[in-house]
């Protein structure tokens, strides 16, 4: 689950950006793996959202987003869930904007 506590507060301006997200046009099944996926299925399935995360307009805050409240499941900003547990063991989180 989310760190509730680290999520902006209400305010439309802050969650504005998602409205610009490349991935509102796509099946959410690219950006969220089944439960039991594994191997080149996944990799496969993780290679096609980063490919959508990659050419968005709110890469960086989305990123930014997921790692800041610690998003637990998905693809976000071109990152998969290892990789933002990779980014946490090796840094330390963004503060809010």
């Amino acid at each position: 689950m989310a760190e509730l506590s680290r999520l902006p507060g209400p305010v439309a301006d802050l969650w504005e950006w998602q409205l610009d997200g490349s991935c509102r046009q796509i099946n959410p099944e690219v950006f969220f793996h089944p439960e039991g996926e594994r191997g080149p299925a996944r990799r496969s399935r993780d290679s096609q959202a980063k490919e959508v995360c990659l050419a968005c307009p709110v890469l960086k805050q989305c990123r930014e987003h997921a790692l800041r409240v610690r998003e637990p499941y998905g693809v976000w900003g071109a990152m998969t869930e290892d990789e933002r547990e990779a980014y946490y063991a090796g840094h330390t989180v963004p503060a809010a904007s």
